[in-house]
């Protein structure tokens, strides 16, 4: 017997979870000048990208965006990349964005990275946060919040022609 995918997000949902919380950092980021959002690769890349898009057209904040790149599994046992030097951050507020937040472990290892030179304050945003915490870890922004057993998983399909997905498997 196959996977079976149901689709708990479709396209026309994920645009307006993204613009939901788009505005949510604008709100709380009102009197910044500058924000650094930092997707954690593959997807929390792609879906801080699109809110990098949303938050340049309703705002005057400069908005700089970066991947993170780190070993998801074992966040040890490799380096974890940041795509600007740990200048362009020092003293600035950062939003960590990633596509599902799972037990937390790859958003504290994000966070920890940034804490290597001073930051003003540091955020996080997921799409969807599964709610299964072994780190002390809760996302500043949620587009849905799905409970979950640790059997299932979340999948985000960010397509790049329109029809994201997000699959409950």
């Amino acid at each position: 017997m196959g996977e079976q995918k149901v689709v708990i997000l479709n396209a026309h949902q994920i645009e307006q979870k993204i613009k939901r919380i788009a505005y949510q950092i604008y709100e709380n980021n009102v009197h910044e000048s500058e924000l650094i959002i930092a997707g954690i690769a593959p997807n929390g890349s792609l879906f801080a990208e699109k809110l990098a898009i949303l938050l340049k057209q309703i705002s005057p904040i400069k908005i700089t965006v970066t991947t993170i790149k780190m070993n998801k599994k074992n966040p040890l046992e490799n380096n974890i990349e940041v795509s600007i030097h740990p200048d362009a951050w020092t003293n600035k507020s950062i939003i960590i964005v990633d596509d599902v937040l799972n037990s937390g472990k790859t958003l504290v290892y994000a966070v920890h990275h940034f804490l290597n030179k001073p930051v003003k304050n540091i955020q996080t945003a997921v799409l969807v946060d599964r709610s299964h915490k072994q780190f002390p870890v809760n996302a500043n922004y949620v587009g849905l919040s799905l409970a979950t057993t640790l059997q299932e998983h979340v999948e985000v399909v960010f397509n790049g022609d329109g029809n994201d997905v997000a699959y409950l498997i």
